[in-house]
């Protein structure tokens, strides 16, 4: 090697020890009845003379805007001989620090953490939850470091669970556990949960899945170890193989819960405490099912806007009605294929959607992508007339799912199925591609998978309107379909009675109530000159005939009115289904509703 090529090398080496950058995190909990986590942030090895460090303001898999910088408080920030450098908010979630001639970086900051939900984080003396968007920041333009996370948690917290790696010293002896993360992305995506939970593990899939409870409940935890294990199993043949070398589940038994947020490797669940039984079992079991199919569809494969996040703004893709109805379908499926539901309960539970989406009038008014659009203003922010101008993603996209698996269940004579279209992508765009895919990709994919121009179904079924032809698509698997349409009296209130006051939720568009002016909020005194409560008014609606008219008192931001009424009325859908052995393709049925 000649000179120069040394001094080059050299000074090259001597550039790459300079401008390594290491950083690391520490979460710790002083006192936790304030609900303040204390995170220490260090940064070294920028060249930088300003750094940025932001918060996220919204959580991958729940699409809303949840503006957590508000919860931080006393953000500071030293060099490596603990001088203050200066720190000064640019945005709504960006802290900018002057680092002057700093090699190192030391940001603190507290977070005030009190609202349980599987996608926020909470502290208190029972216990502590984090969701890594709402607590840690990162430094703007190195969010692709990996580093190492230390949890310091309260003397009286015996366990920290996570599904981050531990690092190499794990649970250093000092009360302190040691993690470490590959980038951002990731220490963000594995939530951490801190106590004295119950917990206990199983394997299925051939992977270890690890359990950790907060909160008493009447759960059975060796029936959720063999229950638990079938959801895994039949979700994982789904697509022939896992993902994971180890999983979490985080349970949170409440007093009302509901709810689950998927991760990478990990989930966390809100389950009310004491619903461990008959319909609520189930009901677990589904949620199960749905946060565990999300290891694929969703955490891996993904809408091309789905990640890389951006986690300053509204990441927008038209495609949830794939990645959460598909995903809702498949929760209720899977307990069929495992044994959970008999072929009768699980066309029951979806033909009940049918009925609820088809009965629903947004579901004329929102095409299911502009749901899937808006999810970040409409379906996190629902108000009295959201029944009457949207319909959910998640339900409306599992009935295209249920109808686009039928479709592919007839084309194939029953040798394929919309597991292995699913798998198809996985294999194409998250194996082998690495990235996402996008909307005019999926319909070409499933066009030719089927072998049927799907242009009419997207335009009028997908971004318009149009009812689902569920007579059609079920008949050519076996499954009769029949449509009856009525008119039945309607008067168009929904109502809810607390402290002796009758008050109207939301009133449907173009009813009888809406005509006569009553609006959300209203308080229904009398009718026809009677003091009415719940009971009494559904009483009196059910025994008046269209076209009757009566006299309604309501008030109304403290003023009282007397409004004249007709009884109107309404037109219902209502379908309903039994298995066809005469047609010829019971084998067809049967392959769509077998049991694993």
């Amino acid at each position: 090697m000649n000179r120069l090529i040394q001094i080059l090398v050299l000074n090259t080496l001597s550039l790459t020890a300079v401008f390594t950058q290491n950083i690391s995190y520490k979460l710790s909990t002083p006192e936790p009845t304030t609900h303040y986590y204390h995170v220490e942030m260090e940064f070294s090895g920028f060249k930088e003379k300003q750094l940025k460090f932001k918060l996220p303001v919204w959580a991958p898999g729940s699409y809303m805007v949840r503006e957590f910088s508000k919860h931080v408080n006393l953000v500071k920030a030293k060099d490596e001989n603990g001088k203050t450098l200066k720190v000064k908010k640019t945005d709504k979630n960006t802290w900018t620090v002057d680092v002057d001639k700093a090699k190192k970086v030391t940001l603190n900051y507290e977070v005030y953490a009190f609202d349980l939900t599987v996608r926020t984080s909470f502290l208190d003396h029972t216990h502590g939850y984090v969701n890594g968007t709402s607590v840690f920041m990162y430094v703007d333009g190195y969010k692709q470091l990996g580093g190492n996370l230390t949890v310091l948690p309260h003397h009286t917290f015996a366990d920290v669970a996570s599904s981050l790696k531990p690092a190499a010293e794990g649970y250093t002896g000092d009360g302190a556990f040691a993690f470490r993360f590959d980038d951002y992305d990731q220490l963000a995506d594995c939530p951490i949960e801190i106590g004295n939970h119950e917990k206990f593990d199983f394997m299925a899939a051939g992977i270890k899945h690890r359990v950790v409870i907060y909160g008493e409940g009447n759960h059975d935890v060796e029936r959720m170890k063999v229950d638990m294990a079938k959801i895994v199993n039949v979700t994982t043949a789904v697509f022939g193989f896992n993902p994971n070398q180890d999983y979490l589940f985080i349970i949170h038994n409440t007093e009302n819960g509901g709810g689950g947020l998927e991760h990478m490797n990990s989930t966390t669940l809100n389950v009310r405490r004491f619903s461990y039984s008959g319909a609520g079992y189930l009901g677990f079991l589904s949620l199960v099912a749905h946060e565990y199919f999300h290891l694929w569809n969703v955490k891996r494969l993904r809408p091309f806007e789905l990640g890389p996040f951006d986690y300053d703004k509204e990441n927008y893709t038209s495609l949830l009605w794939v990645m959460e109805g598909f995903t809702s379908y498949y929760d209720e499926l899977l307990l069929r294929r495992a044994g959970f539901y008999s072929k009768e309960q699980y066309l029951k539970t979806l033909f009940n959607t049918i009925n609820s989406v088809e009965n629903q009038p947004g579901n004329k008014i929102q095409p299911v992508a502009h749901a899937s659009f808006d999810a970040w203003i409409k379906l996190y922010y629902p108000n009295e007339n959201s029944y009457n101008s949207t319909i959910s993603y998640y339900s409306k996209g599992q009935l295209i799912g249920a109808v686009i698996d039928a479709m592919i269940i007839a084309s194939s004579d029953g040798k394929k199925s919309l597991d292995d279209f699913m798998a198809l992508l996985y294999d194409k765009y998250y194996i082998k591609a690495k990235r996402g895919f996008k909307e005019e990709e999926f319909k070409k994919d499933l066009e030719t998978f089927i072998g049927k121009n799907l242009d009419a179904f997207f335009d009028e079924c997908i971004w318009g309107t149009k009812e689902l032809d569920y007579v059609g698509a079920f008949a050519a698997i076996g499954v009769q379909v029949i449509k009856q349409e009525s008119l039945e009296p309607f008067f168009g209130t929904s109502l809810s009675e607390s402290n002796g006051k009758l008050t109207v939720r939301r009133v449907q568009s173009a009813s009888a109530a809406e005509k006569a002016g009553i609006s959300a909020n209203d308080e229904i005194i009398a009718i026809n000159g009677f003091r009415t409560n719940q009971s009494g008014f559904d009483a009196f609606i059910g025994r008046i005939k269209v076209g009757e008219s009566f006299e309604i008192m309501i008030s109304r931001d403290g003023k009282i009115m007397n409004l004249k009424a007709t009884m109107g009325e309404v037109q219902k859908v209502n379908y309903t289904y039994k298995i066809d052995a005469a047609t010829g393709k019971r084998n067809l049925a049967d392959f769509w509703l077998r049991e694993v």
